[in-house]
């Protein structure tokens, strides 16, 4: 059944279900008005509510309009897209939105409260040091969370907490802390005719934007042309493809152990063995 949506926001003309996400259903309502709008029913909501206003106060991020947040219920703006893919013109319009997003900058890692990744918690308590942030309140939080639901084992755990004992080698002189989207993969970005439509399910926090970058290619989001504009814009460190890359890449990943196991466990275990 379509959910019922508070009286201010409109009434419903018609509705029909759209694929909905790990632990959410999304419903495509016309209301009486002529206005299209997205209904997304599940848990945690009303954070992810804050993130969307969040980043519609704070940036030119295009995101869709909120119209009512609860823990149960987000009704917001419909974003067309065209299925038309990520092509070189829209990855090229990507970049110059997320460069512009990581100029946003901040006085320390992390954020005033925590937040998730899809639907799993993530904590933000704020520091001035950007390596012991994600040793602690990314790669071993989400490893230690892995292992007690017995998605990994000991040890690979073991060996995990000898790359963390490695990170400042391998992490170097961090950028300072910028305003990220937190979960960019194809999924949650949104093109039509060549531009980027819209950004959503964002995972906000401040964090050296290289984390961001990784996440971008880790499931093919973006490639050649976003990254060429993106360097142009804001230049990337040496070293990210060859090292930070994958290491940064390890706590998607292990977010992704978590929801869903198989071949994952596979890959954290290749890039530890790997960096470590």
């Amino acid at each position: 059944m379509p959910p019922t949506i508070p009286d201010g926001v409109g009434t419903v003309a018609s509705a029909r279900p759209l694929a909905g996400g790990n632990a959410a259903e999304l419903w495509l309502l016309d209301l009486a008005d002529g206005r299209r709008v997205v209904a997304k029913c599940g848990k945690g909501l009303a954070l992810e509510g804050m993130m969307l206003r969040y980043l519609a106060e704070h940036s030119r991020l295009p995101v869709p309009e909120l119209f009512h947040a609860d823990d149960r219920l987000l009704v917001m703006s419909h974003v067309e897209s065209d299925g038309g893919g990520l092509t070189a013109s829209a990855q090229e319009h990507a970049a110059e939105l997320v460069a512009a997003l990581h100029g946003i900058g901040a006085a320390r890692y992390g954020f005033p409260q925590d937040t998730l990744i899809g639907p799993l918690p993530q904590p933000n308590p704020e520091s001035d040091d950007w390596i012991a942030f994600f040793r602690d309140h990314r790669l071993m939080h989400m490893a230690r969370k892995a292992l007690d639901e017995r998605r990994i084992d000991g040890a690979l755990m073991a060996a995990i907490e000898r790359l963390a004992a490695r990170l400042p080698d391998l992490i170097g002189e961090p950028a300072p802390p910028s305003l990220i989207h937190g979960d960019l993969w194809g999924g949650n970005v949104l093109a039509f005719r060549g531009r980027i439509a819209g950004f959503i399910d964002p995972a906000i926090h401040h964090a050296d934007p290289e984390i961001e970058l990784a996440f971008s290619t880790l499931f093919g989001t973006f490639g050649e042309p976003f990254f060429r504009r993106y360097h142009e814009l804001r230049p990337i460190r040496p070293g990210f493809f060859e090292v930070r890359r994958d290491l940064y890449n390890l706590y998607p990943l292990l977010v992704h152990v978590r929801l869903f196991g198989g071949s994952y466990r596979g890959q954290v275990a290749r890039i530890v063995s790997r960096l470590g």
